[in-house]
């Protein structure tokens, strides 16, 4: 068993755990499907590859750009607070998990239990009615760590072998069964094309999106159909409109910290530098980060919707590709993304202010991950169904359930102390209420838990019948 598990580690250090090197392997075993020549697939998989990575250094980008300010806020203030961020999350998971005496090693096991899952359940989706395959191996790595503390927390009783092969069966459903829910909704928004389905941490709120978005507007009032008077006319640049939202919001809260603090906490702060011209480069990179992004998404969505077919048609039929969900990116303007940061942010901010208002003993703080790409992409997929006012209304209302729902998380699971909670809304919402059912009724709401994940995809199937794959 050790050696197995050492393969393993070493296979998913260097492999699935960098899903560029896992997703052009893919793309190069899909070409070759394909009968493509072997220069063509080594083309192909080395464009996934450089894609991919090109769309990682734009997301680490925009992070590693809002970690110092965030930093310097908790500073400035002296704020003992809760960050809702998955790498704020899983930092405390992971404090928790060793100071309870358990090692840090269950996440590998939990990894290849989940991940193996996932396979089998694809491989016999004829019964289970899976669809697809969880590649973004990074967010795996995390919610691994966090859903294993949770179980640990949840049922103490379960703190061995059998809890971790419970928890790994957990995850694996959940990685099959949600990005699955996200099939039909990304074929709506790229346009018939079954070209991939979201494997991140927001796949439950993709799917409500893609129901309810037509509730609040109609999808041919989008945010591109916005009818400009000719002085405003410069405002639908992408580009411009977003470089302006950013320096708005990160400029003003650069000013609220000054210079002093982010000298301390950004460790590429130049002091010989003027600090309006450092606020205006800081503001502005994370335009320049986003540009990278787009960039990288478009070009190894290419390759793997047309690669994949080879894989779907003789491989593991019928499978589909879960991928990070800033590829949906792709198939939006730059301003739509910018609107589901916005809304989502002015909704964290009404739900924090209402935590301090009724003198809530838990502080949240917003974290960048699901501030920017859990309600970007909700506002992306609410553009294309209801118009631009699902894109404001369904992020709204995600902001303020992230941070509402993430404090009673980081109550009811024991992280308070730690000061983080992993904020994306699946984890939120969905893993919320799991962990309550496991932790009310152990045993049976364990099985109570798998049969409802179980049932999802035999539902989607029954409404669907004939296209369903």
């Amino acid at each position: 068993m050790a050696f197995i598990i050492e393969v393993f580690t070493s296979l998913f250090n260097n492999i699935i755990a960098k899903p560029e090197f896992f997703l052009a392997i893919l793309v190069f075993v899909g070409y070759v499907l394909l009968k493509k020549s072997f220069l063509e697939s080594l083309s192909g998989a080395l464009k996934a590859a450089i894609g991919y990575m090109i769309l990682q250094t734009g997301s680490s980008g925009m992070v590693q750009g809002f970690n110092p300010m965030l930093n310097g806020l908790l500073a400035k203030f002296n704020l003992s607070a809760a960050v809702i961020d998955s790498n704020f999350g899983f930092a405390a998971a992971n404090e928790a998990i060793v100071a309870i005496g358990e090692s840090l090693s269950s996440t590998m096991f939990v990894l290849l239990i989940g991940f193996t899952v996932n396979i089998l359940l694809v491989l016999f989706k004829n019964i289970t009615k899976v669809r697809t395959l969880y590649t973004t191996g990074h967010i795996m790595v995390k919610q691994a760590g966090f859903i294993t503390w949770m179980v640990f927390f949840a049922l103490p009783e379960f703190r061995n072998a059998t809890g971790i092969m419970i928890i790994g069966i957990l995850i694996g459903l959940y990685w099959a069964v949600f990005s699955n829910l996200t099939v039909e909704a990304t074929q709506n928004l790229t346009g018939g094309e079954r070209v991939f389905a979201v494997g991140h941490a927001q796949m439950a709120g993709i799917w409500l999106t893609d129901k309810i978005a037509h509730l609040f507007g109609k999808e041919e009032d989008d945010i591109d159909s916005i009818k400009l008077s000719k002085n405003f006319k410069v405002l639908s640049d992408n580009i411009f409109g977003t470089s302006i939202v950013m320096l708005i919001m990160f400029g003003t809260l650069l000013v609220v910290l000054g210079p002093e603090t982010m000298a301390e906490f950004d460790p590429g702060y130049n002091p010989s530098l003027a600090f309006i011209s450092y606020i205006i480069t800081k503001s502005l990179s994370f335009v320049v980060n986003f540009i990278i992004l787009q960039t990288g998404v478009r070009m190894f969505v290419t390759e793997i919707t047309e690669s994949f077919n080879g894989i779907s048609d003789r491989l593991l039929k019928g499978a589909i590709p879960a991928v990070d969900c800033a590829a949906t990116f792709g198939f939006a303007s730059s301003n739509t993304v910018i609107i589901g940061f916005l809304f989502g942010f002015l909704g964290q901010l009404l739900a924090i202010g209402a935590l301090v208002l009724f003198g809530s003993p838990i502080l949240i703080i917003s974290g960048f991950v699901p501030l920017f790409f859990d309600n970007s992409t909700l506002a992306i997929y609410a553009n294309k169904r209801g118009g631009r006012k699902a894109a404001m209304i369904i992020p709204f209302f995600s902001g303020i359930v992230q941070v509402l729902l993430g404090a009673v998380g980081v109550v009811m699971f024991g992280l308070a102390d730690l000061g983080g909670w992993y904020g994306n809304l699946d984890v939120s919402t969905v893993w919320l209420a799991f962990g309550a059912l496991m932790k009310q009724f152990s045993v049976v709401g364990i099985g109570l838990v798998v049969i409802f994940m179980l049932v999802i995809p035999q539902l989607q199937y029954t409404r669907n019948k004939e296209g369903y794959f």
